[in-house]
C-alpha cells in the first residue's frame, strides 16, 4: 500500500502545481479556447511553456508529476 500513499501525495500538490503556474495556464487556456475548431498542435508553443513551469515547480517541491 506504500504506492498508493505515494500516489495520494503527489496528488495532492498537483493543486498548488496548478497554484504556481497560474499565468501559464491562463495563456494556454485562452489559446485552446480562441478557436472552436481546435486543431493538434495549434498551442504547442504555450503548452510546452506551461509544461516546463509545471516540471519546475514539481522540481522545486521535490515531487514527482
Amino acid at each position: 500500500m506504500e504506492s498508493v500513499r505515494k500516489a495520494n501525495t503527489r496528488l495532492r500538490s498537483y493543486p498548488i502545481l496548478l497554484t504556481k503556474c497560474a499565468e501559464q495556464a491562463s495563456v494556454y487556456a485562452a489559446c485552446v479556447s480562441r478557436d472552436i475548431n481546435v486543431q493538434h498542435n495549434i498551442c504547442e508553443v504555450e503548452f510546452k511553456q506551461f509544461l516546463n513551469c509545471i516540471r519546475k515547480s514539481a522540481a522545486e517541491l521535490k515531487t514527482k508529476l
